[in-house]
């Protein structure tokens, strides 16, 4: 009660008095505080209970009005008093003794003000980043302590100046050889003058040196004397390691802060810096336990719909309700704060210091890829394997990052880059395992893992259509090896006239000159078909190419004509789009040496598919017998293969007229068998063609369920067979006119 009314005396007492000058009133205000420890006799009453915050209020608004009165980078004498007597050791070691209760709370506010609204760059002055650095090992010891806001506002104010002057990060990263931090004294009656001699944690001379030394020779002195640049790996990162302790707050909003703060430290560009975050924090750890937790608590069950389907989630949005989200779906609540946690892991990596990235996404790779999810993708439960590949395509559809991405493929494909063989196809395990279930007994589980892939191959990662394709079609070897002399020649290695299709009746609309692809010297250099479909001007007849295509199906086999807007125009525009995308994503890959002429191409090598295209190839060869889903993922996967442009791939799946070596097959030829095998079919079934119209028109939703039809897989296995033939008609059209375009 007395110390209230003191208070309100003076207040009224500083308000009848002349101003000071400014000078005057810090120090005075000062002074107030330092008084309070040698009068008062009552350490346990709260520090609300005092003058304290209001000196230390009054202090600052002194030293933001002395910044504002003077030129830009000018310190004035109530800064220059500040430094000198050390005031921020004194407060660090009221703070840290919390005398009276509630002055570290007090202390953190001030801190935290003060780095907010000086202008001026504080932290190079060492008698303000060593207070700063031991306060910091302060926050985050205890978990869910009162301070805990103003310890994380405290905590992002000195990442945030970080993030504006990098080079300053050199002062945090602490030498654990060096520090030898002094004990606090209790402040008892006898020991409450140690508050007026700080501990400063540095020795005399030191301090000495720091009187006489500004901010520019500290900056200059901070990268140079960085524990990490003089190869000493032990170092302490203690603003990392207290940001860390409290994301493991029960407050919500105390972590995604936290989090927030981390994602400023990562991305600092200094090397030092990213080198210590790696090595001597727990980082890695919070990341990948966190992740693994998450995991874990997800049902052992799933609807892949429920998985595909569930909102995009970003980190630190993560707004639910329980009993909305159990009412959905069971496992919503936990897979949303997965998918949260990839997305903070993901975003991380990608704003990381480059050389952090890479030793943070392999830690994922080690501690939840390899160690979690590679034994639930390889178990023999089906229930198990759906799920487990349902939550990897969602996982693979959420990566972003190149680093998290390139691990992700390298524990997916393996690293080799080698061509395969079949006696090497099944040396990584998990490859040839998810290669393997594209042709599962359940085709759910063929389907999910068919939309892995055509998940995977849409990636910006050069090795993931290395491994799955390109690695087999290097050498070219699937053509036959024909005598040099019977090859037809070439000039600068391109045909005599490039391709003129700017009066193409099938351009129409769909491709407008404004909308074609920009030239560029890899794209139009696809291999050119052979010499028998050659008009004789000696320009590519592409209408052959996109004839070949559409007229595999037999008419009587076709049932589109009968139906509106389903030509084979309608795949022009989707083909283009997809074709463009699919340039822009390739054009940063080192795809220049291609195609290989064949003369440095070992033709006499034996041909091996690969396994991935096997599998397709097998698949697609049994197209009349397979359910209608199942056909409808592999002939997508396969028009994602076709698409990119890449020249092997290009003629190994679109060219109906390479010469292929024997025992060797191709996507035409593929499709060339079911189409004989179908012939063959078509006469034993009755009123095929009306059946065909009907199977059509119910799947389009025109017809209404009725009577069930029989041979129905076989008349869906033929509409698969007509759209597919129509769409790489599309494609082959579009890369041939974007190579012509794009040519001299």
């Amino acid at each position: 009660m007395f110390s209230k009314f003191t208070s309100i005396l003076q207040h009224a007492v500083e308000a009848l008095a002349p101003s000071l000058p400014l000078q005057e009133d810090f120090v005075y205000h000062w002074k107030a505080i330092t008084h309070y420890y040698i009068e008062t006799s009552d350490d346990k009453a709260p520090v609300t209970d005092t003058n304290i915050p209001s000196h230390l209020e009054q202090m600052l608004d002194i030293l933001t009005q002395e910044e504002a009165e003077r030129e830009s980078g000018e310190t004035g004498p109530c800064m220059e008093y500040l430094l000198h007597h050390k005031i921020l050791e004194t407060l660090y070691t009221l703070g840290k003794a919390d005398c009276p209760p509630g002055m570290k709370q007090q202390v953190l506010t001030f801190y935290t003000k003060l780095l907010a609204h000086i202008r001026q760059p504080l932290l190079p002055h060492i008698n303000v980043h060593r207070p700063v650095q031991k306060l910091i090992r302060l926050c985050g010891e205890v978990l869910a302590a009162p301070t805990e806001n103003e310890e994380i506002q405290f905590l992002c104010i000195v990442c945030a100046k970080l993030k504006q002057d990098p080079y300053l990060v050199n002062f945090f990263l602490e030498n654990k050889s060096r520090r030898t931090e002094m004990k606090t004294p209790v402040l008892t009656e006898g020991t409450k003058e140690s508050a007026l001699a700080p501990d400063t944690g540095q020795s005399p001379t030191e301090d000495q040196a720091a009187q006489q030394e500004g901010p520019q020779a500290a900056a200059a002195a901070a990268a140079a004397s960085s524990p990490a640049r003089n190869n000493n790996n032990s170092s302490n990162y203690n603003l990392v390691t207290s940001l860390l302790n409290l994301t493991k707050s029960p407050d919500g909003r105390i972590v995604v802060k936290a989090c927030e703060g981390l994602m400023l430290l990562v991305s600092l560009p200094e090397p030092a810096a990213a080198k210590c975050l790696t090595e001597n924090t727990e980082l890695c750890e919070l990341l990948t336990d966190r992740l693994v937790s998450f995991y874990n608590a997800l049902p052992q069950s799933m609807d892949p719909l429920d998985i595909e389907t569930v909102e995009s989630v970003n980190w630190g949005l993560d707004v639910y309700n329980l009993k909305e989200d159990a009412a959905v779906f069971t496992g919503k609540r936990a897979l949303i704060s997965f998918l949260s946690w990839l997305d903070y892991c993901d975003q991380l990596i990608k704003e990381a210091h480059k050389s952090a990235a890479a030793v943070m996404a392999k830690a994922v790779r080690e501690r939840f890829f390899v160690s979690v999810m590679e034994p639930q993708l390889m178990q023999t439960s089906e229930v198990g394997i759906l799920t487990s590949t349902a939550l990897l395509n969602r996982i693979i559809r959420q990566v972003t990052s190149k680093a998290l991405l390139r691990e992700m493929v390298f524990f997916l494909l393996g690293e080799e880059t080698e061509a395969e063989t079949s006696a090497t196809m099944a040396q990584n395990p998990l490859r040839h395992r998810l290669i393997e279930h594209c042709d599962h007994l359940s085709d759910e589980i063929s389907i999910m893992t068919l939309r892995l892939f055509e998940q995977l191959i849409q990636k910006p990662d050069q090795h993931i259509l290395h491994s799955l394709a390109l690695r087999s079609l290097e050498e070219r070897n699937y053509l036959e090896n024909k005598p040099q002399e019977e090859r037809e020649p070439l000039e600068n290695g391109q045909p005599h006239d490039a391709v003129d299709l700017e009066e193409d009746p099938l351009f129409g609309d769909d491709l407008s000159p404004d909308s074609r692809l920009s030239g560029s010297e890899w794209l139009s250099s696809s291999p050119q078909p052979s010499p028998d479909h050659l008009k004789s001007d000696g320009k590519t007849e592409v209408h052959k190419i996109v004839n070949s295509f559409l007229c595999l199906v037999p008419d009587e086999a076709k049932s589109s004509y009968h139906v509106e807007g389903t030509g084979y125009d309608t795949y022009l525009r989707d083909a283009h789009r997809q074709f463009r995308d699919y340039c822009g994503v390739c054009q940063r890959w080192d795809w220049r040496n291609a195609p290989k002429p064949l003369e440095k191409c070992n033709l006499d090598s034996p041909f091996f598919e690969g396994h991935f295209l096997k599998v397709l190839f097998d698949r697609m060869g049994r197209i009349l017998d397979q359910p209608y889903d199942v056909n409808l993922q592999v002939t997508a996967v396969l028009s994602k293969l076709s698409l990119l442009p890449h020249p092997h791939l290009h003629e190994y799946l679109l060219d109906p007229y390479i010469s292929l070596a024997p025992g060797c097959r191709s996507l035409f030829s593929v499709i060339v068998r079911v189409v004989g095998d179908l012939m063959l079919r078509i006469h034993r079934i009755p009123d095929f063609t009306p059946k065909l119209l009907l199977v059509r028109k119910r799947l389009l939703g025109m017809e209404p369920e009725g009577i069930n039809i029989d041979h129905v897989t076989l008349l869906e296995g033929v509409i698969v067979l007509e759209e597919f033939c129509k769409e790489l008609a599309a494609i082959a059209f579009v890369k041939y006119h974007a190579a012509a375009s794009s040519s001299p």
